[in-house]
């Protein structure tokens, strides 16, 4: 199940936010800051998943990430879904992104 769904820029400021359960606004905002921490430091050619922060939920949920242009698309999901799929997810999301920049 998804949990959540962040897309933020290179410097971290939201450009999309969907939790799929209730955190109050503080706790979201910390969330955005320290998914945004684990997910910015790692190197570009490492694994794309991850273990979910402390905040999220830590080892019950994983993060999958994929860094696009200026964008961090980031999934937060329990251990039920597949890995790749919301990989494939993300990439049908880079491709709608960028057809939605390229038509305005």
């Amino acid at each position: 199940m998804i949990k959540a769904i962040l897309i933020f820029n290179n410097h971290g400021k939201p450009r999309l936010i969907r939790f799929y359960q209730y955190f109050a606004e503080d706790m979201q905002q910390q969330i955005i800051r320290e998914t945004f921490h684990l997910v910015s430091k790692r190197d570009d050619n490492v694994c794309n998943f991850l273990e979910g922060g402390s905040l999220i939920g830590g080892s019950d949920y994983k993060l999958i990430y994929r860094h696009y242009a200026t964008l961090y698309f980031v999934f937060c999901v329990d251990s039920s879904e597949s890995e790749l799929g919301i990989l494939d997810l993300i990439q049908v999301s880079c491709c709608f992104v960028e057809w939605l920049f390229r038509n305005i």
